[in-house]
């Protein structure tokens, strides 16, 4: 149940972004996603680590579904996460996302995590991708799809 976010600025000064443009994803912590103490359980933030990084491919013009009916996957390599400052309960938060680098085998994308109220970073995290084929080796994507995830949001 997310919805994106109409601010997207140019760039962004946060740790993750480092003056990249970036795409915002409004979420709200959701009861089943907390732990016994009312707080978001920490293997969410990947979830919405990975709305976020959808969100900016689409705002880009290229979807997982079609990188995958061509025969690609984005598999995440490595992942991290740095928790700040606890999410609790319907809390609402931003998932701020800038893909940090791009070649035609690796992705890595960064991640923060604010609160919507006063915009403070609760978290930051960035995950490392690779593009591999149907076969699951390490394989180039087509440069046609590399231009359209590369170039600035069209939303």
């Amino acid at each position: 149940m997310s919805s994106p976010s109409s601010a997207n600025s140019a760039t962004d000064p946060s740790p993750a972004g480092r003056d990249l443009p970036f795409v915002e994803v409004e979420e709200r912590v959701r009861y089943a996603e907390t732990d016994g103490m009312g707080i978001a359980y920490h293997g969410n933030y990947f979830v919405w680590f990975e709305v976020g990084r959808t969100e900016l491919c689409r705002r880009r013009g290229l979807t997982y579904r079609e990188i995958e009916s061509r025969g690609f996957f984005i598999v995440v390599v490595e992942a991290a996460c740095q928790y700040k400052k606890p999410l609790r309960y319907d809390d609402a938060f931003i998932v701020r996302t800038t893909l940090r680098e791009a070649t035609a085998k690796k992705f890595v994308f960064g991640y923060d995590v604010l609160r919507k109220e006063d915009g403070e970073v609760l978290a930051t995290g960035q995950t490392v991708h690779l593009v591999v084929n149907r076969q699951g080796k390490v394989a180039p994507l087509p440069q046609e799809l590399l231009d359209r995830l590369i170039v600035p949001d069209k939303a």
